[in-house]
């Protein structure tokens, strides 16, 4: 796993249309966002896994979870088949 998140400012600034100033406490907050999501992600995917008795989770079990967690973060309801 990795010890830090990746650099998020340049991925920022270059999504991002016209010229965006992102401070040192913002930056933190952005990447601190980011690993918690990651923490969470991970965790249903666990539980998916565990669910179909897998010992490791693959990435069918992020592909499964990953469409309810990133509605979840936008804010949307989620829609279960």
């Amino acid at each position: 796993m990795l010890n830090k998140a990746p650099k998020l400012k340049s991925t920022i600034k270059r999504k991002t249309k016209g010229n965006i100033n992102v401070r040192p406490a913002s930056e933190a907050m952005i990447e601190l966002l980011t690993l918690l999501f990651l923490n969470s992600l991970a965790e249903e995917a666990k539980a998916k896994a565990f669910e179909e008795k897998s010992a490791t989770i693959r990435a069918q079990h992020l592909k499964a979870v990953s469409k309810v967690s990133l509605n979840g973060a936008i804010g949307r309801k989620s829609e279960q088949n």
